[in-house]
């Protein structure tokens, strides 16, 4: 969550500054700030609201002019979004400003040292106390001081600093929160996203936890925790500001949605080779393994739902698919023979970074799934795999989630090969490369969405039910409702009904029903006349061909044919257009929901 810039350079730093605010936006946020550096003396101003009320207020200043700043746009989790508790913050004599993402979880500790020691706080964030160190530790030496500073955190950071003693450096920390450094031409930069720079370059240095740079316009230096220089990489962006564009499209998710064909295409394509799968990056043995553990947050939990059926259904081996933030606390029995599979779209989520630290504590292997090279995520894994899906700004994930379902997909079939159960790997192949062509059909075929969006988006609460990979398929469905749409949505296992949730069958009320898997078509049939005959209305998503459905239920929307073990890809996206024209019936901000955020960085 929040996000970051920082430049040095000859140019005015401001409109940088505030361009890389901009390109933030998605990540989520309730205030924003920048600081300049000018002749000895640093400016700051900070708001809450929206980017474009930062924008008016420094032009109301007179510009901000200096050539040297850091920014932010924060999430509010320590103190109220406003004005004050805004980001940056600066120390009580005005010599350092500072930007943090992340959470000091002993902040209440250091504030009260401080505080003791005659500190005045200004605001009711647990960054300040960052700043206030920082001041309290300098006597000269800022890398020195900043070194003292991470010392005494705990907890998560992404930190930029500011100094009026020394114009033109910035400095930078990392520890749990993303944080890279973007190389230009007489020009430097840091970020905690690619998005807030590619506009400006496409050369990056990944830091890692632990890590300290100083940056100045031409030269680049990254210490490690003792002070000591470190060599680092330089990596090479390929995606470009077009990418990150809406190109058209009036929200980025409806662009995503429809980027799904080409995304799927370039997630799966590179890895069928002569009719196999072929992951020549894993290097890991699947005979070494007794049971999988697939563990995510959100939507790529769904995704791991998904997997489980597939790696259960071919591989037999047990596979188990748990949520992060609760596995990390639920005592989990995994060992050397356990293989982990982390999935998340950003490689942040602090859930799923603390619930496979677990794991790998315990003697497992862990295997991630992510989308961002060089994310945390992606260092800590034994192996990775990536999705390949492209810059998704949307904070409701589509195309990141229907790339990870579809690296799961693939990560069955090579385990099922190597496992010698996996027949005909051929037409296994043939079906995985028509997915993104599937998925476009899936697109074509339900003009009707706009009309039956507009039919239920005043509807108090929508239930989704499905068995099996349907069900996972439910789980996904209802939270892009309610994510974007704001509406009560909430997914069942059709099997369930009778166990309670039918109690809340009604008259009108809507149910969106799930049926793409014959072997269990008469189970399902049953679950819609049971909620039919207490009143309620069944939109369907099915095949064109299901006459028993068709012929029961309210509304329709339609998939193509497809094989049942590879139907929830497909299935996903007329949902995804569903809840899309339903928020937009309802005036909500579809890119950007109330409260949420793309990268939830802290717990």
């Amino acid at each position: 969550m929040c996000g970051i810039v920082g430049f040095t350079g000859r140019s005015q730093a401001a409109p940088v500054l505030l361009d890389g605010l901009k390109h933030l936006e998605y990540r989520g946020y309730d205030s924003a700030g920048i600081a300049v550096q000018k002749d000895g003396a640093i400016a700051m101003t900070k708001t809450s609201g929206k980017v474009d009320a930062l924008i008016d207020k420094v032009r109301a200043t007179g510009g901000m002019p200096g050539v040297s700043g850091i920014g932010h746009t924060r999430w509010a989790t320590h103190g109220v979004p406003n004005d004050v508790n805004a980001h940056p913050h600066m120390s009580q004599d005005g010599r350092f400003a500072v930007v943090h993402n992340g959470i000091i979880e002993n902040f209440a500790e250091l504030r009260k040292e401080l505080e003791a020691e005659g500190v005045a706080f200004q605001s009711e964030t647990d960054t300040e106390v960052i700043v206030q160190l920082l001041g309290s530790y300098y006597e000269g030496d800022i890398k020195q001081a900043l070194l003292r500073t991470v010392s005494r955190l705990e907890g998560s950071y992404a930190v930029g600093v500011l100094s009026a003693d020394v114009p033109g450096t910035l400095y930078a920390a990392r520890a749990a929160s993303p944080l890279i450094i973007g190389i230009g031409a007489g020009e430097n930069f840091f970020a905690s996203d690619i998005t807030a720079l590619v506009s400006h370059t496409k050369n990056v240095i990944d830091m890692d936890d632990g890590e300290i740079a100083e940056i100045t316009p031409d030269r680049i230096t990254v210490f490690d925790h003792a002070g000591r220089a470190v060599k680092k990489e330089e990596r090479h962006v390929t995606w470009d500001v077009a990418s990150a564009e809406k190109n058209g499209y009036d929200h980025f998710m409806l662009k995503e949605i429809m980027e799904q064909p080409a995304a799927l295409k370039a997630t799966i394509e590179p890895r069928i080779k002569g009719g196999c799968v072929c992951f020549e990056e894993l290097g890991l043995d699947m005979k070494n393994y007794d049971s999988i553990l697939i563990t995510a947050c959100g939507s790529a939990y769904h995704a791991g739902v998904v997997g489980r059926y597939l790696i259960r259904k071919l591989c037999r081996i047990p596979a188990e698919a748990e949520v992060a933030s609760e596995l990390r606390y639920g005592d989990p029995v995994i060992g050397e023979r356990t293989l982990v599979i982390v999935v998340s779209q950003s490689g942040e989520t602090a859930d799923t970074i603390a619930a496979m630290k677990k794991c790998r504590e315990a003697g497992a292997t862990v295997l991630a799934i992510v989308n961002v090279v060089g994310s945390t995520i992606a260092k800590l894994a034994d192996a990775v795999l990536y999705t390949w899906a492209g810059p998704e700004i949307a904070v409701a994930t589509t195309k990141g989630y229907t790339t990870q379902i579809a690296v799961l997909y693939m990560l069955a079939a090579y385990i099922a090969k190597h496992l010698g159960l996996l027949q005909n790997e051929a037409a296994l192949t043939d079906t995985l490369q028509a997915l993104p062509r599937r998925i476009q059909q899936a697109i074509d075929m339900n003009p009707s969405i706009p009309a039956l969006a507009r039919k239920y988006h005043a509807s108090k609460a929508l239930f989704f039910i499905g068995r099996n990979t349907d069900y996972a398929v439910a789980l996904e469905g209802a939270l892009k409702m309610k994510e974007i749409s704001y509406l009560h949505s909430e997914a069942y296992a059709a099997g369930e009904l009778k166990h309670g949730t039918i109690a809340l069958i009604e008259e009108h009320q809507p149910v969106i029903a799930l049926c793409c898997n014959a072997s269990i078509m008469e189970k399902t049939l049953s679950n819609i006349v049971e909620v039919k005959s207490r009143g309620a209305e069944v939109l369907a998503l099915t095949f064109r061909s299901n006459r028993q459905i068709v012929s029961v239920a309210d509304d329709l929307l339609f998939i193509p044919p497809v094989d049942p073990l590879f139907s929830a890809v497909i299935e996903i996206v007329p949902l995804q257009l569903l809840a899309y024209h339903v928020a937009r019936e309802n005036g909500c901000d579809i890119d950007k929901p109330k409260n949420l955020a793309k990268s939830v960085t802290v717990e």
